[in-house]
């Protein structure tokens, strides 16, 4: 998902948990780490519609990922989806 509010605004962050229908936690492994995630409102982020199965994988498996492979679910999601989409395409189809 994306930030569009705050600090951390433009930037992009992985949900690790729903604490309830108003926040959620956010990690990228790099400025927020796993074990101190960062507390959002889920009005101020832009929801995607992308699981990275390497994440999926590891929270399922042990309860918790690695900074690593959030850094790497990060810029595999920014390299390869987000350069699939034409310049003035939004994230919602709408131009």
């Amino acid at each position: 998902m994306r930030i569009n509010r705050g600090r951390e605004a433009d930037q992009y962050a992985i949900i690790i948990e729903v604490v309830d229908e108003t926040f959620v936690l956010l990690a990228d492994g790099d400025k927020r780490k796993f074990d101190r995630p960062k507390r959002k409102n889920i009005h101020h982020v832009d929801l995607l519609d992308y699981i990275s199965p390497e994440v999926e994988k590891s929270m399922f498996e042990t309860g918790r990922v690695t900074n690593g492979k959030l850094r790497f679910a990060i810029s595999k999601f920014v390299n390869e989806e987000l350069t699939d989409w034409k310049k003035g395409d939004s994230l919602y189809g709408e131009r």
